[in-house]
């Protein structure tokens, strides 16, 4: 078989595989993980506080949301489901993007919109910081949380398994999610298009260490929450299809 032939029929593989996975993972998880991307996104603009030494930005109040969803994900049906998860979110927020840019860009002459088409216009290297911090956190959070998870042979589907897994993932997926977004745009391109405006790689820091607390926090309040979803899902055998499909069973 040609080169070409091979990859072909892979890309039809990852197709098939790809659909199958998004006709069994319940459509209430990608949609709330969906949505809680977009909103991670817009929120990101503001930023809540900035003192010399730290300094948080909006993002904070919803992205534990993101990672929780992740780990559901990544605890029932493996990384790579949540990985392909990961990605759809982030090309969805891409259109939503877009739409808003769309949106903002036409002219409107029944009252006086700046405000919204400020919001909603959007800022492209935010986009992109939060673009590529985003995927970059959440498939290093959906392998160790897996690998975590691998750890625990005798218990593998306890709270305790859950929990460490769960917990150990989150703090530091969010912790590179939030120093990757603020270095790319606080640091570098603040500087350059907002008029000196900036933050420190200490202030970075420490906001990727405070925000991952914050949302540590979060996840701990919402893992009870979490842990009952997987439980149930195994329960009920949920996306059995998928998980035969790609020859693992059920991933414990």
């Amino acid at each position: 078989m040609k080169q070409k032939d091979r990859m072909i029929t892979a890309f039809r593989h990852e197709a098939e595989e790809f659909g199958l996975l998004l006709r069994s993972i319940p459509a209430t998880v990608v949609t709330f993980f969906v949505v809680s991307v977009i909103c991670m996104n817009l929120l990101a603009n503001k930023t809540l506080l900035q003192l010399e030494w730290i300094a948080l930005d909006g993002g904070i109040l919803i992205s534990w949301l993101s990672f929780m969803c992740m780990d559901i994900t990544t605890k029932h049906f493996g990384p790579k489901a949540s990985n392909s998860i990961t990605v759809l979110a982030a090309l969805i927020n891409l259109l939503t993007c877009l739409i808003f840019f769309v949106a903002s860009a036409i002219p409107s002459n029944a009252g006086d919109f700046s405000a919204f088409d400020g919001i909603f216009g959007g800022t492209w290297f935010i986009l992109l910081g939060s673009t590529i911090a985003f995927l970059a956190s959440g498939m290093i959070n959906n392998i160790l949380n897996w690998m975590i998870g691998k750890g625990f042979r005798k218990r593998p589907d306890g709270k305790l398994a859950f929990a460490a897994r769960t917990y150990i993932s989150t703090f530091i997926g969010q912790f590179l999610d939030n120093f990757i977004f603020s270095v790319i745009v606080f640091v570098y391109f603040a500087g350059i298009y907002w008029d000196g405006f900036h933050w420190t790689v200490l202030q970075c820091l420490m906001c990727a260490l405070t925000g991952a607390c914050a949302e540590l926090i979060m996840e701990i309040v919402f893992t009870p929450i979490g842990y009952r979803i997987t439980r149930k899902w195994q329960a009920e055998d949920v996306g059995r299809e998928y998980l035969n499909a790609i020859g693992k069973g059920m991933i414990k």
